[in-house]
């Protein structure tokens, strides 16, 4: 990769959805250029072209970062339990005081209070 695609990268994260026409003028080449170079990109699997969501228009009104400590013979497992919940959309393996950061999308508070006493605190580990 060179500096060229990282500006077309920088341009589709910002709008995804803009014509390589538009992206050509911003970083000064071609509709052309922009054509080849994102299509590389796409089938090198450097971009993948998906529909972010917004969780609160469709429903999901108690996002939470939730930190959890896990023993660590059961860390792998455990997160991998974790990581397979439909309210999770995102898991990091941390080190510190916390051994996993996990992103949970609950409809409201009774649904997330639920997700941790039903099946959060349910993991070995």
């Amino acid at each position: 990769m060179d500096r060229l695609d990282y500006e077309i990268l920088s341009v589709l994260q910002q709008d995804g959805r803009r014509s390589f026409t538009e992206i050509g003028k911003e970083v000064g080449v071609s509709e052309g250029t922009i054509r080849k170079r994102v299509t590389r990109l796409v089938d090198e699997g450097v971009v993948r072209i998906i529909g972010l969501v917004d969780p609160h228009l469709v429903g999901f009104d108690a996002p939470a970062m939730i930190q959890i400590s896990v023993s660590p013979p059961h860390l792998e497992e455990a997160a991998q339990a974790i990581a397979q919940f439909p309210e999770v959309s995102y898991l990091l393996m941390v080190s510190g005081e916390f051994d996993l950061i996990v992103e949970v999308r609950c409809r409201n508070r009774e649904h997330l209070a639920s997700f941790i006493r039903d099946q959060l605190q349910k993991v070995n580990g």
